[in-house]
């Protein structure tokens, strides 16, 4: 399919699916702006409460186009208002706010948010069918609710580590906040799903979403092999069900190679030039491949050695075997597929350079999304916003000498 036939009902006039949903976010550094950045590529309108100051990811290095990258990329799409909300005006400010949105996400602390007067209880006094969002590293209940929890230490906890990296290596983190990521998506896919029981019955409800327990629903089950008994081995870059499914290197780089059916080995075999061990007892099934996996990688690690990466990728794709070169990221920045896909959008940011930001993965043929603005400048909105409150240029003048805003 080409992009225009895919494109061809396509709406240009609305910024996405959820265009009228208005959201407000108090967050700080991954976890709830991701929540938020899905549901403002979709087209919510989403104000960004932020301290006076700023929050950590806006001074987080590295920097692109003089810009903290975390903050383009996390922030785009959204509108920014500062505001403190440990004072009474600021709380008040945000409520007035909330009573107008229709859902509030926030990744404090449990208990920071209703010590300040803005958690759930105190949202659902003016409107009381918010959808409210509580992202942690461990919850709103449960015996460690109240500890402090970042990515890594979730990541350690939930088993991940333990079996992440090398077969004779130590535990490993993910090269990516991954339980951020995993603990926003679940979060806007809540929100949704809340969205969906308000519009039948009215009711909004308080969402409680845990870093730790997105890593444990994304384990592939492993939790409940756990809990069962049943161990699981590292397997490096290897499967436990398949064989050979392997990084391989070649004359000039390294491809990822994967042959999971018995069909697919037969043809992978006349495809290496080794026809004679398509139906050779030791490898035709994957019993047997399991019960050889040194001598059937050493087929295809001799196959491949004498290949270019291109010819191995080029030959598998014309054979049907999955399989692909090993990028760096800015390898995959430069591939064609990667930017047909428009996962990479040219967008000028707040000091007019401008950058590539990561694009949204999700296709909308009716009503597409894009990386509409850059992430704002600090407080970029806050005028527009209040003013569109009722608070006059005279008390906003006051708010700010306060250092309110």
């Amino acid at each position: 399919m080409e992009k225009s036939e895919f494109y061809r009902d396509a709406r240009r006039d609305l910024a996405g699916p959820l265009v009228g949903l208005r959201v407000l976010e108090a967050t700080t550094s991954w976890a709830g702006p991701m929540c938020a950045c899905v549901l403002a590529d979709m087209g919510a309108d989403v104000i960004k409460v932020e301290q006076p100051s700023g929050e950590v990811t806006r001074r987080l290095p590295p920097f692109q186009a003089g810009v903290a990258f975390g903050h383009a990329m996390v922030n785009r799409n959204k509108r920014s208002l500062t505001l403190d909300l440990r004072v009474a005006e600021g709380r008040e400010i945000f409520l007035k706010l909330a009573a107008r949105s229709d859902i509030v996400v926030q990744n404090f602390r449990p208990g920071t948010l209703d010590k300040w007067g803005v958690g759930y209880e105190s949202v659902r006094a003016v409107k009381p069918d918010i959808i409210y969002v509580s992202i942690s590293g461990f919850g709103q209940f449960g015996p460690i609710h109240d500890r402090v929890g970042y990515d890594p230490i979730a990541q350690a906890m939930s088993g991940f580590m333990s079996l992440n990296g090398p077969v004779d290596g130590g535990p490993s983190k993910a090269a990516t906040f991954l339980c951020d990521d995993l603990a926003g998506l679940h979060g806007a896919i809540a929100a949704l799903g809340a969205l969906h029981h308000r519009e039948r019955t009215g009711e909004g409800q308080h969402l409680d979403v845990a870093l730790l327990d997105a890593m444990l629903f994304q384990s592939d089950g492993y939790l409940t092999l756990g809990a069962m008994g049943l161990g699981f081995p590292r397997t490096g870059n290897e499967f436990t069900f398949s064989v050979p499914t392997n990084t391989y290197r070649c004359a000039d780089g390294t491809v990822m190679l994967g042959i999971l059916l018995d069909t697919h080995w037969k043809v992978g075999a006349r495809m290496m030039g080794r026809a004679e061990l398509a139906d050779d007892p030791r490898f035709a099934t994957l019993p047997g491949r399991m019960e050889h996996r040194q001598e059937c990688n050493a087929v295809v690690s001799e196959w491949c050695c004498a290949l270019t990466v291109k010819e191995v990728v080029e030959t598998c794709a014309r054979n049907t075997i999955p399989c692909s070169v090993v990028n760096t990221y800015e390898q995959a920045a430069r591939d064609p597929h990667v930017l047909a896909r428009d996962m990479l959008q040219p967008i000028e940011q707040e000091n007019g350079q401008v950058a590539p930001i990561t694009g949204p993965a999700a296709k909308f043929s009716r009503t597409p999304t894009r990386v509409r603005s850059a992430a704002r400048a600090l407080g970029a909105d806050t005028d527009v916003i209040l003013a569109d409150l009722g608070i006059d240029a005279a008390a906003r003048n006051r708010l700010r000498s306060a250092k309110i805003i």
